[in-house]
């Protein structure tokens, strides 16, 4: 049975196993490899894409369960904030090998789509579970705390 879906806003149909993680989905079927296989069990944030606006680990969400849904991978990241954030990672230099780095980006583009004025605090808690394994992790919050500045304030903040 195939799936329906739309990822970086285009329809697509997926005719796999409806239990196959999204991931591989995406990487494998759609030929997307910006997102990355890192530890395949949610705790490292390298397959971070954006399931309707959401930040999600792909590699444990069954594909099945995005039927209908809109998902947004880092080659389709075209917000306000993931330009944002973009432009940020860019001007600090944020990655070193950069394996984690679609995924750090992806959650952080969804920190601030809903909260365009983030403290610390807020970075903390929505890039918890983002493993960089070269620890640029003083980098990635100056990164977003640059983008933020220069985004409208949203409700979130």
């Amino acid at each position: 049975m195939a799936i329906k879906l739309t990822v970086n806003n285009q329809p697509q149909e997926l005719d796999v196993d409806p239990d196959m993680p999204l991931l591989w989905a995406i990487r494998d079927h759609l030929k997307l490899t910006g997102t990355k296989f890192g530890c395949g069990m949610a705790l490292c944030g390298a397959c971070t894409v954006h399931i309707d606006g959401q930040a999600t680990r792909s590699c444990v969400t069954p594909v099945s369960a995005v039927a209908g849904k809109n998902v947004t991978t880092i080659e389709g990241l075209a917000t306000s904030a993931g330009k944002a954030v973009q432009a940020a990672w860019v001007s600090l230099d944020v990655p070193q090998c950069g394996y984690c780095q679609s995924g750090q980006i992806m959650s952080a583009s969804a920190l601030l789509a809903g909260n365009s004025k983030p403290t610390d605090g807020d970075i903390d808690a929505a890039m918890a579970g983002n493993i960089c394994r070269c620890a640029t992790y003083v980098r990635i919050r100056a990164a977003i705390h640059q983008a933020a500045e220069t985004l409208p304030a949203t409700a979130g903040s």
